[in-house]
């Protein structure tokens, strides 16, 4: 995956946990959780959907690395960039 695809995959899923937010103007280095109105059971969600798409587990120590779309990405590309979307 891309880093634009690593970036979609995680918009996809918030998109999918919070479907009435506008995801026009997301700023990405500001907290998912305040532009949203994400609260901690929708990041559990979050946590939960990346590993059940990406068979990718994020510990609970590293889930202040999913704060920001930006450091969502720079976290999950390493992680996934090796993995091969569906065509």
């Amino acid at each position: 995956m891309t880093r634009d695809q690593v970036r979609q995959a995680v918009l996809d899923i918030i998109i999918d946990i919070a479907p009435d937010e506008d995801f026009s103007a997301i700023k990405d280095e500001e907290n998912l959780r305040d532009q949203f109105d994400l609260d901690s059971m929708d990041f559990l969600d979050i946590v939960m959907e990346l590993r059940k798409r990406f068979n990718l587990e994020v510990p609970e120590k590293d889930y202040p690395e999913l704060i920001s779309m930006a450091s969502s990405v720079e976290y999950l590309f390493p992680r996934l960039k090796d993995w091969k979307l569906a065509s």
